[in-house]
This record gives C-alpha cells, sequence and structure tokens, in this order.
C-alpha cells in the first residue's frame, strides 16, 4: 500500500528537463530514430527468444514457474501484436505519401 502512496506525477520543471533532454538527443534526426526502431525490433526479438524458451520447458516439463512462463508468453505475443501495428501503420503512412500528388 505503501508504494502506491509513493507514486507522484513529475512536476512541469522535470517534464520541461526531460523534453529538453529530448530535443538534444533528436538532434541527429534519422539516425536516432533508426537506432530507437533497431532497438525495439531487437527487444521484441528478445521477449519472443524468452517465450520460445518457457514453452520449450513447458513441452519438457522443465519450468520451475508456471507464473513466470505464462507471464514471457503473453508479453512476446503483445509485443508482437504491437510491433506488427506499428508496421502496418508505418506501410499505410508510406502508401498515403506515395498518393499524394504534387
Amino acid at each position: 500500500m505503501n508504494n502506491i502512496n509513493s507514486i507522484s506525477s513529475p512536476s512541469t520543471a522535470e517534464l520541461l528537463k526531460q523534453k529538453d533532454n529530448l530535443s538534444e538527443k533528436s538532434s541527429s534526426g534519422g539516425a536516432n530514430f533508426a537506432d530507437s526502431l533497431k532497438s525495439a525490433i531487437d527487444d521484441v526479438n528478445e521477449m519472443q527468444q524468452d517465450s520460445e524458451k518457457a514453452i520449450a520447458d513447458l513441452a519438457t516439463g522443465q519450468v520451475k514457474d508456471l507464473h513466470q512462463a505464462a507471464l514471457a508468453i503473453g508479453k512476446a505475443e503483445t509485443s508482437m501484436k504491437l510491433m506488427l501495428e506499428i508496421r502496418n501503420k508505418a506501410l499505410n503512412a508510406y502508401k498515403e505519401i506515395g498518393r499524394t500528388q504534387l
């Protein structure tokens, strides 16, 4: 219960500081986006590998904690769905730009 009470929203000054830090980091533009995208894809891949290991452990009976295995599988499924939705949105945006008349 104490953990819930300790959660607080950041102040406006903290939010502005975070915004300034993001602005400084994004000055490289495309390279930063590419690095962020690659990092996100690597994270999804890692979750998928953890999920496959959990499934293999379930199949062989070597699972120690069923709850942790179920969480790993759920996280991998959710992250893959999110990545596919992001891909679909990016492809739709690309197609829309292609249809734009100059």
